[in-house]
This record gives structure tokens, sequence and C-alpha cells, in this order.
């Protein structure tokens, strides 16, 4: 057998029948009846910044510090080693299946292989429209950085009016979705390009920002650590039920590492990169955000200052660090908050695409025609940046925007995430699970592992969907439905698409045609039959 893996010739192998690390890439492919289409332009860097931008430290951290505190007081920063070892549960159920199925749409084709078509389709669907909210509410974070900035920004009254800033976070979301389309469009590389030097940039300046914290100290861990403002007084859960609220602000951080593995058609040798950035994305987040949340409460002049629980980590930067080097941090955060905008948009596209090439979505052979141009699928760049539009646009006037978008996104990640690790569970246990052999594996740990994802899965979407009037009904006047929101959004998007899906789409399923993988006993123009 020739152990040649490069592209060039193997002298081993005069016959010319060695195979190149870029066939080896195709096999997972052929496993699932695709032929590559996709061009394979990325490298390591590339697959560990998607994941990251995703996460996006910074976006993450300065768009719900401000509610964390709100809900929590300081101490609210203990969620975000419990949302991290959570999260690192499902990340390493994902690093075995990126191992062995590293293919675009990475959730819907995990979920197809160990659950079925069935529980595959409904947590790709769900991933797919989380991924639209998740759009909408990254955008968002543009209202919360740049009127900081300068308040030539609000374009929309002058920011005091009851709406004003909804309506122009709806304006400047909708500004960056437009131009996160047209990158997206244009193909995998340009938005590859601009997403790695916008990830270098965002990891200088969290690292910078974390050094710069740390000098202006003022108080103690400890000080920090157990200060809840006396939040949850009271209530029947007591302090844990503000804690669980405020969990929100660090659940909203820590997902989205799989978008290493849903370019795995465009990446090279993703079987082994995809793993380790999955977890490098996860890790570096978790140390340098926590970093940032710990340093900014212990050098905050105030620390009961009541515009941390207003104007967030944005008003701790410019009022420790001064207006100038507060104002560069500022701009980094609206580089990450663009990136993170581009990956969530690119992993939405190779979803989208995943599905429709199995025929699993209206429309399907448009939405995945990969433009011969720019090599990649272009409908499904404007479809969801259209919906991501129109999803804001339906939002303007409504002044918990925020809190209400981003937490029906989260949860409807937590979902789809569930829709994998719990087949992935039931596989486990039947003994049927193998992992990619010489890859990564969890070994005798697998089975704990996948069952600490499931239910760490499940008891965060309770939590975070559960019908609170401060989330979901924060401005009153208060309506069931309000507050039941999560739960009516979710219920109808997940049982109107499955009921479509069970009477309509399930009985046009198949990869079509132009997609399908030629078998080596068939006939070149079976596959365009």
């Amino acid at each position: 057998m020739s152990t040649n893996t490069g592209g060039g010739p193997d002298p081993t192998d005069p016959a010319g029948t060695a195979r190149t690390q870029g066939q080896h890439d195709d096999d997972a492919l052929g496993a699932f009846g695709y032929k590559p289409e996709l061009k394979r332009t990325l490298g390591n860097f590339h697959t560990f910044a998607a994941g990251v931008s995703y996460i996006s430290i910074l976006t993450g951290t300065f768009q719900l510090f401000y509610f964390g505190v709100a809900f929590g007081g300081p101490a609210y920063w203990w969620s975000w080693p419990m949302v991290f070892l959570g999260q690192l549960m499902v990340a390493l159920c994902f690093c075995e299946l990126a191992a062995r199925y590293p293919v675009a749409g990475s959730v819907y084709n995990w979920g197809k292989s160990m659950g079925g078509p069935h529980i595959g389709w409904l947590g790709g669907w769900m991933m797919m429209t989380a991924t639209m909210v998740t759009l909408s509410a990254v955008v968002l974070a543009y209202q919360i950085t740049l009127p900081r900035i300068n308040d030539w920004f609000q374009f929309v009254g002058d920011g005091s009016g009851k709406t004003d800033a909804a309506a122009n976070a709806v304006l400047l979301g909708s500004v960056l979705i437009l131009f996160s389309t047209l990158v997206n469009a244009f193909g995998v590389k340009l938005m590859a390009t601009i997403n790695s030097g916008g990830v270098f940039i965002e990891l200088i300046a969290a690292i910078a920002l974390v050094i710069l914290l740390a000098v202006h100290i003022t108080r103690s861990p400890s000080a920090v650590l157990t200060q809840t403002y006396g939040l949850g007084k009271g209530e029947p859960l007591g302090y844990l039920g503000a804690f669980l609220t405020a969990s929100l602000a660090s659940a909203y951080v820590m997902y989205g590492f799989d978008t290493a593995s849903s370019l795995g058609e465009e990446s090279h040798d993703p079987s082994r990169n995809a793993p380790r950035a999955i977890l490098r994305a996860l890790i570096a987040s978790f140390v340098i955000g926590g970093l940032i949340l710990l340093f900014a409460l212990m050098a905050v002049p105030n620390l009961f200052a009541k515009q941390l629980s207003t104007e967030g980590l944005q008003y701790v930067v410019l009022v420790t660090l001064g207006s100038t080097i507060g104002e560069i941090v500022l701009w980094c955060v609206v580089i990450a908050i663009t990136v993170c905008t581009l990956a969530v948009h690119a992993a939405g596209i190779r979803l989208m695409f995943a599905m429709a090439r199995d025929n699993n979505l209206p429309a399907g052979s448009r939405l995945a025609r990969v433009s011969p141009r720019f090599q990649t699928p272009v409908v499904p760049a404007v479809v969801i940046g259209l919906v991501g539009v129109f999803i804001l646009v339906i939002n303007i006037n409504q002044p918990q925007i925020f809190s209400v978008i981003t937490s029906i996104a989260i949860i409807m990640i937590y979902l789809a995430y569930l829709l994998v690790t719990a087949p992935m569970l039931v596989q486990r246990l039947r003994g049927k699970w193998q992992p990619a052999e010489g890859k990564f594996s969890l070994g005798k740990f697998g089975l704990p592992v996948n069952i600490l994802a499931v239910l760490w899965g499940a008891a965060m979407s309770i939590n975070l969907a559960w019908p609170r009037a401060e989330v979901y009904n924060a401005t009153g006047p208060q309506h069931w439905y309000l507050r039941w929101g999560a739960f009516l959004f979710i219920g109808v998007v997940a049982l109107g698409g499955f009921a479509y899906y069970w009477f309509v789409q399930r009985h046009r399923t198949g990869v079509l045609a132009e997609h399908r993988a030629v078998l080596a006993d068939e006939p070149p123009t079976a596959a365009a039959s």
C-alpha cells in the first residue's frame, strides 16, 4: 500500500494509483453519496478562525455582560466556567463526529447518521432556523457598541426615545447583514481571508484587553465572585434563580464551535484539523473571555455603578482605560462583531446547501446550486440574509429585542445540538458507535461524556426557555404569549416545519442527481440522469 499523502507523484507507485490527500478528504463525501463540488482552500488557521469567530469572545462578552450583572450581580461570573464545562462535553462528542464525518452542514449530517433521516432533518431545520435568528441577534451588537464610540452612529432619534435604540439597531444590523451576504456570496476564500484577519485582530485585542484591565485591578477576586447585589431575596429559588437567569449571558457566547467542521468540504485534511479547531476555539474563548470578565469586574472603579447593568462592558472599558484606549478597544469589538456575522452566515449557508442537495428543502435544486464562478452556493447566502433582515424588521419597535431574539437563538442551537448528542448516546448504548480509526476518539470516556452532554443540553434548554418576565416581557404590559414566547416560537418552528417535512418533503428526499457521487461500476452519465 502506498503511504504517499501529498499531491506529487509517488516513486513507489509508478502506475499513478496513489491517492492524494484531497482524494482521501473526499472519502467522507462518497460515504454519504455526494460528489465533491466545493473547492478545498482552507487550512488549519482558517478552520480554527471559523470556530473562534462564531464563538467570538469580544462579541458575546460585550453584548450581554450588562445582562449577567443586572440579573446575577458580579457573581454571575461563575456561570462562565459552568457553561464551558457543559459545552465541553458537547464539543468532545462533536470532535468524534467531525473526525468521522467532515462534511458540510455538520449538525444535519451528524443527526442523519446517528438518528436517521427524520431526526437529521429536524436537527438541520432547527439549526438552520436558529442560524438565521442568531444572525439577527449578533448584528444587534453593533447598536451596543457603535453609538458608544460616537453619537453619530445613532441615526434614529437621539437614543433617549423608548424605541430609538431598537430601531437604530435594526438599521445598523441590516447594513451588516448586507455586507455579510455580499462577502459570502463571492466565495469562501474571500470570507475566510476577511474572517482570519478579523480573528487575528480580535485575539490580539482580547489579550491586550486582559493585560490592560489587569494593570488597573483595584479589588480581589473574592470581592467580585461573592457579590450578588442581594438579588434573588424573597424569590422561591433565592439567588439560584437569579443566577440561572443571568447564565444566559455566558450561554450566548460558547456555541458555534461546530462551524470548523461545517466547512469540512472546503478544508484540507478536515478529519484531523476540525476536531483540533473545535477544542482550540472553545478553550481559547473560555480562558480569554473568562479573564476579560473577571478583570473587568476587578478593575472597574465602582463595582456598584448602575452603568454596569445598563451600559455593560463598554462602560467598564471607557471608564477604566480612558476614552482613547477605550475607543480603540471598542473598534476592535466592531471588527469582532463583523467577522462573527460572517462566520454565522457562512455556517448557515453550508447547512442549507447540505439539506438542499438531499432535496430536503423546497426548491432544493436552486438552493444547492454551486456557482461555477465563485464555487459557493450563492442562493442560500441571499435567502439567509433576507430572512435575517426580516426578523429584525418585525421587531423594529420592540425595546426588549436584544434579550428575546438572543434567548430564542440560543435555545434553538442547544436543541439542535441535543438532536445530535442524544441519538449518538443511543448508538453508544447499543454498541453501534465506532470512532474513525486513527482519528480523534474519546475511548472509554465516550459514554460518560455523552451522557453529560445530553443532560447538559436538556437542562440548559429548559432553563433558557423558562417563561421569565424579565427576559421575554421585560417592558410590559404583561402578556402570557410573550412570557411563553420561546416555547411558542420554537414549537411553531419545530412542529410546523416537521409537519411540512413529513407530509410533503420526505416523499421527495434523496441526493439530487447533479450532486450524487458516481459509483465505481456506474456509467459517468448516470449521475446526471
